[in-house]
């Protein structure tokens, strides 16, 4: 690969600061409804063309309701309202996609799986805003380098690894809150804010979890939920080796005011949401390693490399980091619109190694790693259109 750049890695570990926008959150919803979206484009596409057609609805926006919430009960003053935007083929020929219903119902699908407190015919308005594609950028989507698709944008994706202890921990913890039995813990709602600051061995770990009021009688219930999540907030914490470790849970409570909510997410009255503003692909928001501003959730799984390469980076870090003498490994791709997506700009490697040995001593190696996962972007088609693969 002659686009292929291999540096060395200097580490620095003494502070480190970690975030993780949960399930419910309003940013994290807007991702998860136009990946959602998305995939079901792709498969009714696929059903009705016998192709994935041009698409990119990654502009999705909540725009929050609302609310008063109470213990007991409360009420939802005015309903959330989302906006599903972006640019998606309508058909061919006479043959017209239903897009309207296709959004919307996918919309709701995902909330009535996935928030357990929020009614998603009551509680929210879903206003869809697709237009078709660009001529031009519908010419390149179906262009064609052989057999492989061509790159509809310049973008940047970026990967690193290993996770450290700190983001598996964040990780973790809002994983744990979202994946207890709801019959036990139903006033925990889905909408889980984690922020992890490290300095050197101390950790302060603050957690925010909207409660639904209706399955609180009082401020005691209240209380008694959030003392279960700060004890598995410990016990998890633990489990990573942290010994001095600061928790709190929903750190803005006062006497008079609480995170209590109707629907168990703030969207309700407290926050709105935006794809892209949240998790990266890897889960995290994390401003001490490298990221980028690109937004997969939404774009198509056959030539926006602003999604593809932002997986297939991580992929080779994860690759290259379980190699013998590899300790930490990051990667960045970029790609130039109109190339075939197995041909980026340029790939830069950066190694960290166990014996301070020169990382261009593994020139080779990872320029074959780089040159497989490159090789095999096509299929991971397959991948993104089954929902295996996490981007947020």
């Amino acid at each position: 690969m002659n686009k292929f750049v291999l540096l060395p890695l200097q580490l620095s570990d003494e502070i480190e600061v970690v975030e993780r926008k949960g399930l419910g959150h309003p940013d994290t919803i807007c991702d998860a409804l136009a990946e959602n979206l998305s995939r079901t484009l792709c498969a009714e596409y696929r059903r009705r063309f016998g192709a994935i057609l041009h698409h990119n609805v990654d502009k999705a926006l909540l725009c929050g309701g609302r609310a008063a919430p109470a213990f007991g009960g409360g009420v939802i003053l005015a309903p959330i309202e989302i906006y599903l935007s972006g640019r998606a083929a309508l058909g061919t020929g006479s043959d017209a996609l239903p897009i309207s219903e296709i959004a919307v119902d996918s919309a709701k699908k995902w909330l009535k799986n996935n928030m357990h407190a929020l009614d998603a015919d009551r509680h929210v308005e879903i206003h869809q805003r697709i237009r078709p594609g660009s001529v031009d950028l519908q010419a390149l989507f179906s262009a064609r380098a052989g057999a492989v698709a061509r790159a509809n944008d310049t973008s940047i994706g970026v990967g690193y690894a290993p996770l450290s202890p700190l983001e598996r921990l964040v990780l973790a913890v809002e994983r744990r809150i979202n994946q207890e039995d709801r019959r036990q813990n139903p006033a925990w709602g889905e909408d889980v804010k984690v922020m992890g600051v490290r300095r050197g061995e101390v950790v302060d770990l603050t957690v925010a979890c909207a409660m639904v009021g209706r399955h609180l009688m009082h401020k005691e219930d209240y209380l008694a939920a959030k003392a279960s999540i700060t004890a598995l907030s410990h016990e998890l914490a633990a489990e990573y080796d942290f010994v001095d470790v600061n928790i709190v849970v929903n750190a803005a409570d006062t006497p008079e005011s609480m995170f209590l909510t109707v629907t168990g997410t703030s969207a309700e009255s407290g926050d709105d949401g935006e794809v892209g503003r949240g998790n990266r692909i890897n889960g995290l928001i994390t401003p001490c390693r490298p990221m980028t501003l690109e937004a997969a959730a939404g774009k198509n799984p056959v030539t926006h490399v602003g999604k593809i390469y932002s997986v297939i980076a991580r992929q080779i870090a994860e690759s290259l980091a379980q190699s013998p003498g590899i300790v930490r490994a990051e990667c960045l791709m970029v790609s130039r619109i109109g190339s075939p997506v197995t041909d980026p700009a340029i790939v830069q490697i950066k190694l960290a190694t166990a014996d301070a040995s020169p990382a261009e001593s593994y020139s080779e190696y990872a320029n074959d790693i780089t040159a497989d996962y490159l090789r095999d972007i096509p299929s991971l088609v397959e991948d993104f259109v089954a929902g295996t693969i996490p981007l947020y």
